[in-house]
């Protein structure tokens, strides 16, 4: 009862069938979903079961717990390539390259970063492709290099785990830890694929190659 008695509390009144006001009902189904949500670790199971069944096209998403970012990366994909026409229609006015190149960085370069830092090593190749082949589609329109999406994810991650590490009210700072030559950090141990595909190892090992005067 505790999760059901913390959330009428928190109910602004009018808002729930226990103080008035229409929706309520819903509201109470839902307490009563959550509280046998926790009180059975199997209904969770059976909520995945109906999903996969209801929507074919997702169940190499949500089988066995498994998850890709197929269907992330399609999403910022196709966001990607709608701002392509954006970018056409400014070319017929024969903008500089340089203001071309700042539409990029502010409207298409910001919407292939969202959230790279998690995704992006864990992606499958062919995903990056798809993704690589709408930044060559820039490339032609502005006619000049633009940056991939290996070194976004590189330039990226590695701002990220800088301001990790020098923060140190910051829970994921005690994983930098540097070697005793301190001239590298100390790898982090993955039993996992998963795990190794994840931030701070692929953090670690970017900070690492950074600091390596042969790269």
């Amino acid at each position: 009862m505790l999760p059901s008695l913390f959330l009428l509390q928190a109910l602004p009144r009018g808002a729930g069938g226990t103080r008035g006001g229409e929706g309520g009902g819903d509201f109470v189904r839902g307490i009563q979903l959550m509280e046998r949500f926790f009180g059975s670790p199997q209904t969770l199971r059976r909520m995945r079961d109906r999903v996969s069944v209801a929507a074919p096209g997702r169940e190499k998403v949500i089988r066995a717990g498994v998850c890709t970012w197929e269907l992330n990366i399609s999403s910022i994909t196709k966001k990607a390539q709608q701002r392509l026409f954006f970018r056409r229609q400014l070319k017929k006015f024969n903008l500089p390259k340089t203001m071309m190149i700042h539409f990029y960085t502010a409207v298409m370069e910001s919407i292939l970063c969202s959230s790279i830092t998690v995704w992006y090593a864990a992606a499958t190749a062919k995903d990056k492709g798809r993704l690589q082949r709408v930044i060559r589609s820039a490339e032609r329109v502005i006619g000049c290099n633009l940056p991939s999406l290996q070194d976004l994810f590189t330039s990226r991650s590695l701002k990220r785990a800088k301001k990790i590490a020098a923060d140190p009210s910051h829970p994921g700072q005690k994983l930098f830890v540097p070697l005793p030559s301190g001239r590298r950090l100390r790898s982090i141990r993955t039993k996992t694929s998963r795990h190794t595909n994840s931030f701070f190892p692929s953090a670690v090992g970017l900070m690492n190659r950074a600091r390596s005067p042969t790269d």
